[in-house]
């Protein structure tokens, strides 16, 4: 064996050795969890057959057992209202900030770093604030409406608001991710384009529309998919807030799932993981359109 190849051998032997750590938590924490979930979801599991391992194989039946369910129905479509509705808000609310801190006036780096408490903060801590704040008789506000002239609201009581206050809450709680992901995005755009636009005697509305949002559509779609994929999987807020009630008024997928197999005295564990592999699924749609789409535009 010559130097050259001697080389070459230690070279990919250092690449692997760089991609072994990668690979071990990768089988680990991703595809051994979700063989894990799929077998469970493909099994009759009860507490005595999850301990001794041995549950009957029943094919699709959990899957048609949720399908079936007349929480199935009501749950997809909180699933995607709370989805669509908070991505729309954190998305725009967000934009609109990046935008205004983009000019870099005084203070705005100060003004930055307290947008960025709400994302710091820990969930459990974030929803039982709000849980607080939307307390029918002693939240902020309903005192701030009582003050206001207008009759209190029950946030979290009500089924026709439960849904309402998770969104408020989640929206409020994902602003600091956009605003940070889109803020980044804009100081990539170089200065001379906006110089340019102002002499062509375009306004600053013309000009955001003609040179940032069109530069920022791929910061945009990857902050659109991580907040897509993170939204579908909210469970802490919604759980802490009302515990999908009242009568399945807030539930989604993600507290459905955990329910099912954690929330009763007699645990559905089959049933439980295929909502959860439900969920993985509908992400799984999305990040691929995502990828379809990349290709395309890199393709042109």
């Amino acid at each position: 064996m010559n130097a050259r190849s001697r080389r070459g051998s230690s070279g990919q032997w250092a690449a692997w050795a760089f991609l072994a750590p990668v690979t071990v938590y990768l089988l680990l924490f991703y595809a051994y969890p979700l063989y894990r979930n799929l077998d469970l979801s493909l099994r009759n599991y009860t507490v005595r057959s999850f301990v001794q391992g041995d549950a009957p194989f029943v094919g699709g039946k959990n899957y048609g057992t949720v399908l079936r369910d007349p929480v199935f129905g009501p749950a997809l479509w909180h699933t995607v209202v709370f989805t669509l509705v908070s991505l729309a808000f954190q998305f725009t609310i967000g934009m609109a900030l990046a935008v205004f801190f983009a000019r870099h006036f005084r203070l705005s780096a100060t003004l930055r770093a307290l947008f960025l408490v709400p994302w710091l903060l820990p969930l459990i801590v974030s929803a039982s604030t709000w849980s607080w704040m939307l307390n029918s008789e002693s939240g902020v506000v309903n005192a701030v409406l009582r003050w206001v002239g207008v009759a209190p609201v029950d946030w979290l009581t009500s089924p026709q608001w439960s849904l309402t206050s998770v969104i408020i809450a989640n929206v409020w709680i994902g602003i600091p991710f956009n605003l940070v992901v889109l803020y980044s995005g804009l100081q990539t755009i170089p200065a001379s384009l906006y110089e340019a636009a102002a002499l062509d005697g375009a306004n600053g509305r013309q000009r955001f529309w003609r040179v940032t949002f069109p530069l920022l559509r791929p910061v945009s779609a990857i902050t659109l998919l991580l907040g897509l994929v993170y939204t579908l999987k909210v469970f802490d807020i919604i759980w802490i807030m009302t515990r999908g009630g009242p009568a399945d008024s807030s539930t989604t997928f993600a507290t459905w799932s955990y329910r099912l197999g954690f929330g009763n005295l007699l645990p559905a564990f089959g049933p439980g993981a295929a909502v959860g592999d439900l969920l993985i699924l509908i992400a799984l749609v999305f990040g691929l359109i995502y990828i379809r789409i990349q290709r395309r535009r890199q393709l042109t």
